[in-house]
């Protein structure tokens, strides 16, 4: 099928509203539009630029973290979360009371994320997989009720009420056989898809589906990431797409819906690979200036640290990963004594490498603030 002749559905009459049944996406799709094979091609060779700076950086795995956390941040900020990066980074117990809820469910998505990557090395993405991250993405938090690790058993809907709803997705019914169809077409290789329209589609169709009563949403910009990895699109999972869907929130709606309703699977999917084309070059920086900066810090003010230059490379590796600390998580991290973690400290404040978070005289956090907005800024 070529995309430019793709019927996304139809509405189906329910006892007092109408559903949408979208069509199944498992068969060989023709690309004959030029705008989608000029930024197909744009997008592909800026992920191989990628994936070479995630090969090149001596424990890349160290800066994956902060990756993954900004992804969580900023996917938890789409449905509603208030929790910022500087807070997600901070322990449970300095978090005030009133955002604990958010600051959890940022947190489960980066268990989620990480936990999601691991199993790829022994399940494809299926069902049970999609499962099993549902399941820690809403462990313990608001959406805790809503049957977490299995698809639903009654109608959901996008809006306030079922009446004057913006979308109402298939009925729980169909949510089996159209996930069984998903399923079957992210793991299809008889089809020849380029890898970037296949998930452009699979994302579209999951958020159709809507196969879980909460965490659609961020489940669905997560799988992005799990193909391209799975795949080996990614040699490492460097790139997430929420940044880019946040910025642009409104077309990101409003090109989903547009697939629904006027079957326009095209401007969604050249939405998409702009998107992949922005958030690379995007990536790209942040290794760029990851490089340059470790390189300061590495050749010219760490060696100013005398003797205590091998703790000064330990505490810094820490802080790549976690770019917030404290006095007693240096004394622990480093196995030395409070007195001489704190003099580490101060040494790195005189050499503008951590600055003083909390403004308090006591129980003070500092943050590697350089390498924060690296993140933070992009």
């Amino acid at each position: 099928m070529d995309l430019q002749d793709f019927i996304s559905g139809q509405k189906i009459e329910q006892i007092n509203y109408k559903s949408f049944s979208p069509e199944k996406i498992n068969h060989e799709w023709i690309i004959s539009t030029p705008e989608i094979n000029v930024l197909l091609a744009e997008a592909n060779r800026l992920i191989g630029e990628l994936n070479a700076y995630s090969q090149i950086i001596p424990d890349v795995d160290f800066f994956i973290s902060m990756h993954i956390l900004k992804e969580a941040t900023t996917s938890s900020q789409i449905e509603g979360t208030k929790t910022n990066m500087e807070e997600a980074l901070i322990k449970e117990e300095d978090i005030s009371p009133e955002k604990r809820d958010d600051w959890s469910e940022v947190r489960n998505y980066v268990n989620a994320i990480n936990q999601s990557i691991k199993e790829l090395k022994k399940l494809p993405i299926s069902n049970r997989l999609i499962k099993n991250t549902h399941r820690t993405l809403l462990f313990g938090v608001r959406g805790k009720h809503k049957i977490p690790g299995e698809f639903r058993t009654s109608q959901n809907w996008i809006g306030a009420t079922l009446k004057d709803a913006m979308f109402v997705p298939p009925h729980h019914t169909e949510v089996p056989g159209l996930m069984s169809d998903l399923e079957k077409f992210i793991n299809d290789d008889k089809f020849h898809i380029p890898h970037l329209i296949k998930i452009a589609i699979s994302h579209y169709q999951f958020e159709t589906i809507h196969p879980f009563l909460d965490g659609n949403g961020r489940l669905g910009r997560l799988l992005i990431t799990l193909y391209l990895v799975s795949n080996d699109v990614l040699r490492k999972p460097s790139l997430y797409l929420s940044a880019f869907f946040e910025r642009n929130k409104g077309y990101y709606y409003d090109n989903l819906m547009s697939v629904r309703i006027s079957n326009n699977l095209t401007q969604w999917i050249k939405f998409f690979l702009v998107g992949v084309i922005e958030t690379s070059k995007s990536s790209i920086q942040i290794f760029k200036d990851i490089i340059t900066l470790k390189n300061e810090i590495e050749t010219k003010k760490l060696p100013k640290l005398g003797s205590k230059i091998e703790k000064g490379y330990q505490l810094i590796y820490q802080l790549y990963q976690v770019p917030i600390t404290d006095a007693k998580r240096v004394t622990e991290l480093l196995k030395i004594s409070p007195s001489t973690a704190n003099r580490l400290i101060k040494q790195l404040i005189d050499l503008e490498i951590l600055t003083e978070l909390t403004g308090y005289k006591r129980n003070r956090k500092y943050i590697f603030k350089e390498y924060f907005e690296i993140f933070q800024n992009r």
